[in-house]
């Protein structure tokens, strides 16, 4: 397709508020789905290609130029470093990273005790490096690929940094959030070299987007 837009997709529990989205800003959504063998979906009238990824690999699409535009989580955003343009907070999938500690190890006050040695177990350890270096405290990072609530509980580290929504998680492993770390949500990015070629139609749909949340319910 000529002068066509690439979008990149987020697998998981991101996925179907981006087709809402995408659809209630006109575009052809039907045959999309996370869950299909095919990952590369085309909307002939609205010169649009879909590709569905993994989030954590949408940030090095966008990039390397594969994608146009990506939407995916701020956590995937901070921890992949890229080179690109973040354009939009689209304000679904919201959630926090926190630095979370076994409750019975807290001080009557509710205080942590820091102390030389401590091990932090994370998905996130360019964003726990981050933060340690913006305290000014001494941290060896342990990175985990999921289950990072089990750490603490067979010694493997002290405390943990992860990404949480309902705080569930963390009560069921008797852990207790100590500071939230950052704020993340859903965000529209793009390729730099995209965003001055292409500007007049991503321009277009970053307006149609943007009247499109303004226009959602707002959510108790």
């Amino acid at each position: 397709m000529e002068n066509k837009l690439t979008i990149a997709l987020p697998k998981g529990k991101l996925f179907q508020p981006t087709v809402d989205l995408l659809s209630n800003c006109g575009m052809n959504t039907q045959e999309l789905s996370d869950k299909a063998r095919t990952l590369v979906f085309e909307d002939v009238q609205n010169k649009v290609q879909f590709i569905v990824c993994r989030p954590t690999d949408i940030p090095i699409y966008v990039e390397h130029g594969a994608a146009d535009l990506g939407i995916v989580g701020k956590d995937s955003i901070i921890e992949a470093g890229k080179n690109l343009y973040e354009l939009l907070d689209l304000k679904f999938g919201q959630c926090s990273f926190v630095l979370a500690a076994p409750r019975k190890q807290l001080s009557s006050e509710g205080e942590y005790p820091w102390k030389q040695g401590l091990r932090i177990a994370t998905k996130f350890p360019t964003l726990a490096k981050d933060y340690l270096q913006k305290k000014g405290l001494q941290a060896e990072i342990i990175k985990l690929h999921g289950n990072v609530e089990l750490a603490p509980r067979v010694g493997l580290a002290e405390l943990i940094v992860d990404l949480v929504s309902t705080g569930k998680t963390l009560l069921e492993n008797d852990l207790v959030p100590l500071e939230e770390i950052v704020h993340a949500s859903a965000r529209l990015i793009v390729n730099r070299a995209s965003y001055r070629l292409k500007a007049e139609r991503i321009n277009k749909l970053l307006f149609e987007i943007k009247v499109n949340l303004k226009n959602e319910p707002k959510q108790d």
